[in-house]
């Protein structure tokens, strides 16, 4: 049975995060955390929306990562964890305060308590309504933290954390790869689970799996992808190996799908980490964008005795991407991923383009408890950000793997438009799902067609003497592209 996310549901709902930066300060103590939750709230089916532009440019600086090192990264080929992972703990409850010292990677500012910002002689003061535990503003190009509130406070993510999942996972198999679930695949999904409806015995491609556990934030279809990836713990593993090598240092996974688990934490300053890597992916900014899309039912025999396979909708969770009754698309969003726990609260990471700058927020556990709260502070985040940006003095920054080498003097061939890594293979130039992406209207206009944020070429890869020479500021280039309303 297809499982709805419903309001105050023990679940998690998902969103998203970007990309690589040298760091400012040591990374300090690494904190892993395992992500907590399933599916999301259920909400209104909203009409077709199109998609939002975000051309980027500029090439800066360049990384230079090692073609092994960069390849290992992207197909998460590591399947032994090392053998002990120190698992950070989480806040007891919500009326715990944040530590009063927390880690310092991405600069020293981000490992104080309270709100960072710099708000010298023009910059807008942020929104005075904010009641989430946890909250970062970050320029999704750059790496530029604009402002932060409890940045590294570890807390449970919920499904946020299926963009780990996906950023470690998705590179494995090509989209046409056909998998038959069997009911050992579908074992220990926890109760409360969000679903996207998989069946025992039917056969579904990766394709479709990853819109399962994008769209509808399906722990069944996280649990098959595992299945295939040879078990849970083994993806565990690799995740948690995964957010090491990112420095998502107080991320640690107990549970891929990020249902509640003891021990298993992240961060606002992590999830945003995760989702600048895992928007460096073609397929995930496809799957992360989408709307809606067709997904496999059962297998039944019609009249005349013939196998028939029916299939139905699913559509998007993230509400700042389809929009609910009371909240609108959010101008130029372009995904991620959203949660929620009874453990987590409410969490989300979302993406989004204006005047060409692209922009990163996660907000982790509103406390106000209106519904939506968690898109409605980080749609005014958002505001705010594009408002301060350009003005506002950096309070630290999203840091690179620590795989990456930086190479000041590698400048030159870095060619936008270049695929990025990490896509499953078998990839087209078409989105994930022949369904829009990323659909709201650009600020900046662009006659009501709807652009689509695919950040292309994210990694700016260049093959030259056996090294990938990657840009340090990771722009994001050639972004726009016009899709038809379906």
């Amino acid at each position: 049975m297809t499982q709805l996310h419903t309001p105050k549901a023990s679940r998690n709902q998902e969103r998203g995060r970007l990309s690589f930066i040298r760091s400012v300060s040591p990374p300090g103590d690494r904190f892993p955390a395992r992500g907590g939750g399933r599916g999301g709230t259920g909400q209104r089916t909203p009409g077709t929306f199109s998609v939002v532009p975000a051309p980027m440019k500029t090439p800066r600086r360049s990384l230079t990562v090692t073609s092994a090192t960069l390849l290992s990264l992207a197909l998460s080929l590591p399947v032994t964890a090392p053998a002990a992972f120190a698992a950070p703990k989480p806040s007891p409850s919500a009326t715990v305060k944040p530590p009063a010292n927390m880690s310092t990677v991405g600069g020293e500012r981000l490992g104080r308590p309270g709100t960072q910002v710099d708000l010298a002689s023009g910059v807008p003061v942020l929104p005075k309504d904010l009641s989430a535990r946890s909250w970062i503003v970050a320029d999704a190009e750059s790496g530029d933290i604009l402002a932060a509130h409890n940045a590294h406070w570890r807390l449970a993510p919920a499904s946020t954390l299926k963009m780990l999942f996906a950023d470690t996972l998705l590179p494995k198999w090509p989209r046409t790869t056909e998998h038959k679930v069997a009911p050992s695949d579908l074992a220990g999904i926890g109760s409360g689970s969000s679903m996207v409806g998989i069946k025992e015995d039917e056969t579904y491609t990766v394709h479709d799996l990853w819109l399962g556990v994008f769209l509808r934030s399906g722990n069944d279809a996280v649990h098959v992808l595992s299945a295939m990836n040879g078990g849970v713990e083994n993806t565990v593993e690799e995740m948690n190996e995964h957010a090491e090598e990112l420095q998502a240092l107080d991320t640690f996974v107990v549970s891929p799908d990020g249902y509640d688990a003891p021990g298993q934490v992240s961060s606002a300053y992590d999830l945003t980490l995760i989702a600048r890597s895992g928007l460096q992916k073609k397929d995930f900014r496809e799957y992360c964008s989408t709307l809606r899309a067709k997904f496999p039912g059962e297998t039944t025999k019609n009249k005349k005795g013939k196998k028939v396979r029916s299939t139905f909708e699913i559509q998007n969770t993230n509400r700042l991407l389809t929009g609910d009754y009371d909240i609108s698309q959010y101008e130029g969003i372009a995904g991620v991923k959203n949660g929620n726990t009874t453990n987590a609260g409410a969490t989300f990471t979302g993406v989004a383009e204006r005047d060409g700058r692209v922009l990163l927020v996660t907000v982790m556990n509103p406390e106000k408890g209106e519904h939506n709260e968690v898109y409605k502070e980080t749609a005014k985040l958002f505001d705010w950000g594009f408002k301060a940006a350009g003005k506002v003095t950096p309070v630290g920054e999203l840091v690179p793997p620590k795989s990456a080498e930086t190479d000041d003097t590698a400048q030159a061939g870095a060619q936008p438009g270049a695929n990025a890594s990490g896509e499953a293979g078998g990839a087209s130039g078409g989105d994930a799902s022949g369904q829009p992406v990323a659909s709201a209207p650009a600020a900046s206009g662009s006659s009501g067609i709807g652009t689509a944020l695919a950040i292309t070429g994210a990694l700016l890869v260049l093959l030259a003497g056996g090294a990938f020479l990657v840009n340090r500021r990771w722009p994001l280039p050639d972004l726009v592209r016009r899709r038809n309303r379906p």
